[in-house]
């Protein structure tokens, strides 16, 4: 990397073929509409706030992060805390009567659904259409034929006792209630090697009832796609998509879409480490039998030729911030509902986040104030500038990579009120971090945070003391401020250039002379169903008083 280092890739190869992943980050489950020349596309968000994720692309292999379809989970008092792999499960996305709609299954509560008159909102507070335990993956089914409406869902084991079954529901038009008690529609245990059938989509395609749905586990299974005449069954099943011979593991769980010129597309994720699920798109036809035919004659596509629309510049959700009057971009998510005050709005760039107390401040998984993104797939350099306007004894701030283990480097408040580096880390198994390197004294209070991160998402932490960053905040006049800090850093210089590490690190000061790197490797680890993230947070133990704050400045994710 030299410069500003090279910007993340896109899908888009630029000679109108593109390769998998089209997107190449954790959007779980995803499921897509048309409407007109635009497609949606929503994915999963467990227990991160805002939820139900809501991009937009013109070709399918170009897409834009717009916004998000729920704002706080609900019930909101169940995630005041984290749950990580908890609440927003495989949504299904449907557009009817003018409206979009997004349907899903929260494991522990039952199926919601929101709605809305444009993908821009606003979008209806949730509604519980089915309350219970296991109940996920629900889809509608608005049939204009008949001028019924219908929805499938899935079932959880952990919750439910059972899973490899898929139950249908007569729904009213209006989405609000199902009108009967369900009957099982699939029971995989009676279908010869099916495993774990969930995820399922609900179509009407050729006087036939669709139902798309995947089996076999997230890392080793395969898309399946069953038909019947009626809704209620029987339904013939058959594998239209599995691995084969190429490294696409696990290609499955997603949604069919049909373009304006008459093509069919199927996308759909790769379970991939820390990395979490990646969306690929395949292409998709109708056979001379009648059933969808997937990729390359059923198993996955690497690279292919562009959906035949018209051609849209490249383009990829953001993952770099500036933080503009502290506000974050759409990317960023909380680990839980958020709190009044956890950022602050102002007239300067960096977001500053309260050393929010808590009497946990050693462990950043079970915290809720950690403000969340994707990881990008891929050899990445990720930098953040961090002031820390604090003088509360352990009051905290730095730059995380949260999965089942984490690892952070930033800044901590000594008792004797000197700001010290810190690099900690916590395995999977412990309920508390401890030091991947020895802390070190700094003179003043802000520093450069760098993550180099390789493609199989091992971790490399450095830090630069150097003074060509600094967050254009303006004075920190508020309470809890560092008197000593400088007041006038709202005049520094926007950096030019990005340092270059240097070889063989791991000792000096950093000041003028690149970036120093810290301890050793840290392996990212994913959640349960959700892959690592990228964090910054603040913090404080438990006490009285305001903690002070943190400024986070010119947030970077450049490839390697």
């Amino acid at each position: 990397m030299t410069g500003a280092g090279a910007a993340l890739a896109t899908g888009d190869l630029g000679d109108g073929t593109y390769r998998n992943p089209v997107l190449a980050a954790d959007w779980s489950d995803p499921d897509v509409v048309r409407v007109g020349e635009d497609y949606h596309l929503t994915a999963s968000s467990f227990g991160r706030a805002p939820g139900l994720p809501l991009l937009h692309s013109r070709d399918l292999v170009n897409w834009t992060l717009v916004g998000h379809a729920l704002e706080r989970l609900e019930p909101a008092a169940a995630f005041t805390e984290p749950r990580h792999d908890r609440g927003v499960w495989a949504p299904s996305f449907r557009y009817h009567d003018g409206r979009f709609w997004i349907f899903w299954g929260d494991p522990d509560h039952g199926i919601y659904q929101v709605n809305a008159p444009s993908v821009r909102g606003p979008w209806t507070a949730p509604h519980l259409v089915k309350a219970g335990r296991g109940l996920i993956d629900a889809c509608p089914l608005w049939d204009e034929e008949s001028g019924e409406a219908y929805l499938v869902h899935a079932w959880a084991k952990s919750r439910a006792g059972f899973n490899n079954r898929l139950t249908g529901h007569r729904m009213s038009p209006d989405g609000t209630r199902l009108l009967d008690a369900g009957r099982v529609l699939v029971d995989a245990d009676r279908l010869p090697g099916w495993f774990t059938l969930e995820g399922p989509k609900l179509y009407r395609h050729d006087g036939w009832f669709w139902i798309f749905a995947p089996a076999g586990g997230v890392a080793t299974g395969w898309q399946g796609a069953f038909r019947s005449r009626s809704f209620f069954g029987p339904y013939q099943e058959r594998i239209v998509l599995a691995q084969g011979d190429t490294d696409v593991n696990g290609p499955h769980q997603g949604g069919w879409v049909r373009t304006g010129p008459g093509e069919d597309w199927f996308l759909h994720f790769q379970q991939s480490g820390a990395h979490g699920r990646l969306v690929h798109l395949q292409p998709m036809r109708w056979a001379a039998d009648g059933w969808p035919v997937l990729g390359d004659e059923g198993a996955p596509v690497r690279v292919h030729r562009k959906p035949d629309l018209p051609e849209q510049p490249p383009a990829r959700p953001a993952v770099d911030d500036t933080f503009p009057g502290g506000r974050f971009g759409r990317q960023w998510q909380w680990t839980a509902n958020p709190g009044e005050g956890w950022a602050s709005q102002h007239t300067g760039d960096g977001l500053r986040l309260d050393c929010v107390r808590s009497d946990r401040p050693a462990d950043l998984r079970s915290v809720p104030h950690v403000l969340t993104q994707r990881l990008p797939a891929g050899a990445v350099v990720v930098e953040v500038g961090l002031r820390l306007d604090s003088v509360a004894p352990g009051a905290r701030a730095g730059l995380v990579v949260l999965g089942d283990a984490y690892a952070w480097i930033g800044l901590e408040r000594a008792p004797d009120g000197t700001a010290r580096l810190v690099h900690r880390f916590a395995p999977a198994n412990a309920d508390r971090e401890r030091d991947a390197s020895r802390s070190r004294p700094l003179t003043g209070n802000r520093v450069l945070l760098r993550i180099e991160v390789t493609a199989d998402a091992r971790c490399r932490f450095s830090y630069d003391t150097g003074t060509g960053f600094g967050a254009d905040t303006g004075p920190d006049t508020g309470p809890g401020s560092d008197p000593g800090a400088d007041a006038g850093s709202g005049s520094e210089p926007r950096p030019e250039s990005r340092p270059e590490s240097r070889s063989g690190g791991g000792s000096g000061s950093g000041s003028g002379g690149g970036p120093v790197r810290l301890g050793p490797e840290f392996a990212a680890t994913p959640w349960r169903w959700v892959g690592a993230l990228l964090g910054l947070f603040a913090g404080a133990p438990d006490g009285a008083g305001h903690a002070g704050t943190a400024v986070f400045s010119d947030f970077r994710v450049t490839a390697a």
